[in-house]
């Protein structure tokens, strides 16, 4: 079934991956009406992660961020249809770097890079990245239950260079890379929510203590990464803007979590720049009100371990 399914759907998605890019916005308006005006697809979350976010904000204010996330969003989807087959030339128009020299800098030393990053404007393009970096590029993604789709999306997406691995497999990867003395930089969008029984920190993100993801600076720590932060901007629509910002050199020089915590100070600035181009359909603040359980949950390890 799962065959066949594929075989209908993906060469329905290649042809119109293969229509301009104005045609493309026409429709993505089409769908944001759809979506905004008549499903309403998750404006409870949205309007209830903007009061989180930003509660100094009117409801007036807050319902123009939402309805401006509306059509970022349905654009971001055309243009992930896109990538299907867009080329080289006109991703590197639309997908501009400001400053990859920051990152060829630790390449050229011989370091290997944990490129962090949020879903914020167009995260779907930088699928383009090893064009502008000189090393070879690992992104993690989440396994599909169509494993003909899977396939044939992980091939689109490392059409330009990256070598994507099921977010089950990365760590292994990386552990494979290092004992056999290979390059990388390695994509790690760090700003959703993890599951609570696998949290080991919590930090105010917008003010609210909520349960963050470590990874990126435990890797960073073991493998002696340089973290960079990388900011896609939305300068206008379909044409974004991306810049690098050092985080951590040396990342065994911080204190435990202080990677974590500059990252996400860093990621919360650049939301509030573009706030309309943050993916707040995902219940980011879900977990808001479960510290306490995890304490317990925390103390009861230890006296188990005890």
């Amino acid at each position: 079934m799962n065959v066949i399914i594929f075989y209908l759907t993906y060469p329905l998605l290649w042809l119109f991956s293969r229509l301009p890019m104005a045609i493309l916005y026409v429709i993505s308006d089409f769908f944001y009406a759809i979506l905004y005006y008549l499903i309403g697809y998750r404006k409870q979350v949205i309007l209830q992660n903007l009061s989180y976010a930003f509660p100094d904000k009117t409801d007036e204010e807050k319902a123009e961020i939402a309805k401006n996330f509306y059509r970022h969003f349905t654009d971001i989807i055309v243009e992930s249809i896109k990538g299907f087959s867009i080329s080289e030339k006109e991703i590197l128009k639309r997908y501009t770097y400001k400053n990859p020299e920051l990152v060829n800098k630790y390449i050229k030393e011989g370091r290997s890079i944990a490129l962090v990053g949020a879903h914020l404007a167009n995260w779907e393009w930088s699928i383009s990245l090893p064009l502008v970096i000189d090393t070879k590029i690992f992104g993690a993604y989440n396994k599909l239950r169509n494993e003909t789709f899977e396939t044939t999306l992980k091939e689109n997406r490392e059409k330009f260079g990256v070598k994507g691995e099921t977010t089950a497999n990365f760590m292994k990867l990386m552990k494979s890379n290092f004992e056999n003395k290979v390059q990388g930089a390695y994509i790690l969008l760090s700003d959703q929510s993890p599951h609570v029984v696998k949290t080991f920190y919590w930090y105010e993100f917008f003010d609210v203590k909520v349960p963050v993801h470590t990874g990126a600076e435990m890797l960073a720590k073991k493998y002696n990464l340089a973290v960079i932060n990388y900011k896609a901007k939305k300068v206008k629509r379909g044409y974004y803007e991306t810049e690098f910002e050092l985080i951590a050199e040396h990342p065994t020089e911080f204190e435990n979590y202080k990677i974590t915590e500059k990252f996400l100070a860093i990621t919360e600035k650049n939301v509030k720049e573009q706030p309309e181009n943050y993916l707040w359909s995902h219940k980011r603040f879900k977990h808001k009100d479960r510290f306490n359980e995890w304490q317990e949950m925390q103390e009861s390890k230890q006296k188990t371990k005890s």
